[in-house]
């Protein structure tokens, strides 16, 4: 940017600020003119204060370039991170999360993001970084109001501003569990052994289950007991969200997981429209025998009639090749754990592969190798059970967005590190998956305006741009003046402020 004089012929001197970044000439900003020395000098002078102001910097005379340096640098009184506040700070409050106006639980929520460990360790960050001091008590504290009377705000704020950026109409929701396991041994009324997701079936748990909308944008979360039947989560939460925003029609989404006859029947009962998983080897001889029949080829599906509801089947080489590698994989630790005779008769079981053992005489436990070959017919194929008034490719594409949530769990467990948590009381565990949610729902937006904005970064590469952002400030020596600036030191940095105007 340079300031330019044009000169009309009636006498008169404009002044304007020009760039000519992109090889040609563009008018930013004019400023007037003026037929004396003096008006255009003061017009000069407001231009270059404007130039100043758009390039983030502040003239510095470098007359005597060393001393001037040097009692800018012994000047120097603060240096704290900027790139979070920048970046998920704006965030944060596009969303409407700084309508809780609590310092704490925004320091909480964003730096979840940036530095996900113990709170302990999140206050010795915030200290260090931005200057910020918290104690232990003052965590604890906040934590228990956070669980007593913010906990129902933060969901309801997710959820108008997932209304918002879904165009005012939620009517499909889709909803899975994982489970969160704790390093402890003893069970108390909250974390309960049971199945793990994770394979850590000796560890208490407990079950999260999460409700979002399509593109994954969380909407509602809740907590259970680590033995409850995951299938026995899905209604309470679902009736809950309908009831509590008044959603007159609702299409629940889910995996197999959740699919019992008890949910089926009340689905049913309560006008759901549902899409779930189903387990096609479970159903009836007759249906399977349907199933085996169709003989499907890659991308194909098929609509099967089963009384009141209707079961489609697809299926998909790739997932073909997947199964075939999973049984396969099964059928080697079996033959392992064979080998090594630590297999008895209570290993029978349908859990996972070992329903491919069988007892030979009283004594040894053998792999069923004709059972193994006879599920390679099932390799490939997918159903899914509905009574949604959809067309097939309709209930085809809603289903498939499910995987969304799939990666929410793995955000929430591997950029967040949702666990381990290191709270005992329900509330501060609930509290804290609280934060986690508030976290992920700043890190979906981040991740929404990215793609709106066809910014070439991850969500993950711009919270990492974030963290090397840093402000300086310095006080003059003469006048006393603070003076603030942000460091955009490389490129990466630039890019982002282009990209996301931060404000410098």
């Amino acid at each position: 940017m340079f300031i330019r004089e044009l000169r009309h012929k009636n006498g008169r001197i404009y002044i304007q600020v020009v760039d000519k970044s992109s090889g040609r000439y563009k008018v930013l900003k004019s400023f007037g003119s003026s037929l004396t020395s003096e008006g255009v000098l003061e017009l000069k002078k407001l231009a270059s204060i404007w130039i100043n102001e758009h390039q983030c910097v502040r003239e510095i005379d470098f007359t005597h370039e060393i001393e001037q340096i040097e009692q800018m640098l012994s000047g120097i009184t603060q240096l704290k991170l900027a790139g979070i506040e920048l970046v998920l700070g704006r965030i944060f409050d596009e969303i409407g999360f700084n309508k809780i106006n609590d310092e704490l639980f925004r320091s909480l929520v964003l730096y979840r993001l940036v530095y996900p460990k113990s709170k302990l360790k999140t206050t010795e960050y915030l200290y260090r970084y931005e200057q910020k001091e918290w104690s232990e008590d003052a965590i604890y504290r906040y934590m228990d109001k956070l669980h007593s009377t913010q906990k129902e705000l933060v969901q309801q704020i997710s959820y108008a501003h997932s209304l918002k950026v879904l165009g005012g109409q939620i009517n499909v929701v889709f909803y899975d569990v994982t489970t969160l396991y704790f390093e402890i041994d003893q069970e108390d009324e909250l974390r309960k052994t049971g199945f793990s997701k994770e394979g850590k079936h000796q560890n208490p748990q407990i079950i999260l289950g999460l409700l979002v909308s399509k593109n994954g944008y969380p909407l509602a979360y809740d907590i259970y007991q680590g033995n409850k039947f995951e299938g026995h989560t899905l209604l309470p939460i679902i009736n809950s969200f309908k009831s509590k925003y008044k959603i007159e029609k609702l299409t629940i989404i889910a995996d197999s997981g959740l699919l019992s006859q008890s949910n089926i029947d009340e689905l049913q009962t309560k006008n759901y429209e549902f899409i779930l998983g189903a387990r096609i080897k479970n159903q009836k001889y007759t249906v399977q025998q349907k199933i085996l029949n169709l003989q499907l080829k890659n991308g194909e599906s098929q609509l099967i009639q089963t009384n009141d509801l209707k079961l489609i089947v697809s299926y998909s080489d790739d997932r073909a090749k997947k199964d075939r590698y999973n049984r396969e994989k099964g059928l080697r630790k079996l033959e392992k754990q064979v080998r090594t005779g630590k297999l008895t008769k209570s290993s029978i079981n349908n859990r996972g592969y070992n329903k491919y053992l069988k007892l030979e005489g009283e004594l040894n436990v053998k792999i069923d190798l004709e059972k193994f070959n006879q599920d390679a017919q099932w390799d490939g194929l997918k159903g899914y059970i509905t009574n949604s008034s959809l067309t097939k490719g309709e209930i085809l594409e809603n289903y498939h967005h499910l995987w969304k949530i799939e990666k929410a769990f793995r955000i929430a467990k591997t950029d967040l590190k949702i666990r381990p948590i290191y709270h005992r009381l329900q509330r501060r565990i609930e509290a804290h998956i609280c934060l986690t949610f508030a976290a992920y729902k700043v890190y979906k937006e981040l991740e929404r305006q990215l793609k709106e904005k066809q910014v070439p970064y991850s969500a993950t590469k711009v919270i990492e741009i974030a963290q090397s952002i840093f402000e300086i400030e310095i006080k003059t020596t003469k006048s006393k003046e603070i003076v603030r600036k942000i460091l955009l030191v490389n490129q990466e940095q630039k890019d982002l402020n282009k990209f996301l105007k931060f404000g410098c």
